[in-house]
């Protein structure tokens, strides 16, 4: 007995020391601290086109995974996006399974207890989206009826004010589809995501745009030189008009400039 217990012990210990090691970063001469050196690796979910999203050759493309390549490019680090579900994300930034998050995280109080957040790269907010035949309009509109949000998305503690009759789904566009196929009465999600799904032939209209809101790269809360180092990335890449480029490419127009 006492043998089996020396084993399990050693056994415990062994596994302690590799997840030690696991958690091990690399701490740069700045302070700042990745997971692999010269790597920047940054999580996106690939599940919110176009900000995100999968091509059929598996690779993950769109607005927010080349904002966090430029990002990457512009502190001197090789680029290194990886999918991770979003209502998983801001748990994988904690738990060290990515350096940051450039995944369209609005900034808001609760995320911002567990994790920290950069100055913002674009600006949105969410939209009400329905069917052509709806009668909803506004907000006001939503008592009682049945809205399809992201899990996870701030987008569902938004729907949560208006109506209780919520459903979840993995992402903004496999709710925008359901609704686009005959389901639910409202979607609530970036406007942005919803206006690009109609031009995409999704037969939904846009209705009230309910609030205005702030995404930020998300990083851990106990790597401040980092912070700071992704901070000066996003401010030169603001001056030099590269932000303002990738929007129109995926957007036709500028989201990454704060609106009046």
């Amino acid at each position: 007995m006492k043998i089996k217990n020396i084993i399990l012990s050693l056994s415990i210990l062994f596994l302690i020391s590799i997840l030690s090691a696991c958690a091990e970063k690399d701490k740069l001469a700045d302070g700042s601290e990745l997971m692999n050196k010269d790597e920047f690796v940054f999580a996106a979910s690939g599940e919110f086109k176009p900000f995100s999203y999968m091509t059929n050759d598996m690779k993950i493309k769109g607005f927010d995974v080349e904002v966090g390549n430029a990002v990457a490019k512009e502190m001197g680090l090789k680029p290194v996006p990886k999918r991770l579900k979003f209502k998983g994300i801001v748990e994988g930034v904690k738990t060290g399974r990515a350096d940051a998050a450039v995944a369209s995280h609005t900034i808001n109080p609760l995320r911002s207890k567990h994790v920290a957040f950069t100055t913002p790269y674009y600006y949105s907010g969410p939209q009400i989206f329905t069917r052509p035949d709806s009668k909803i309009k506004t907000a006001d509109d939503l008592k009682g009826k049945e809205v399809a949000v992201a899990k996870g998305s701030t987008y569902a503690d938004v729907a949560g004010k208006y109506t209780k009759n919520l459903k979840m789904y993995d992402s903004d566009i496999t709710a925008l589809k359901a609704l686009d196929g005959g389901r639910h009465d409202a979607v609530i999600t970036d406007f942005v995501t919803g206006k690009t799904a109609r031009k995409e032939g999704f037969k939904i209209e846009g209705k009230q745009l309910i609030e205005r809101s702030e995404q930020a790269i998300v990083l851990p809360k106990d790597n401040p030189q980092l912070l700071k180092k992704v901070n000066k990335a996003l401010e030169n890449l603001r001056k030099d008009g590269t932000l303002k480029k990738i929007s129109m490419k995926y957007f036709g127009e500028d989201i990454t400039t704060k609106p009046e």
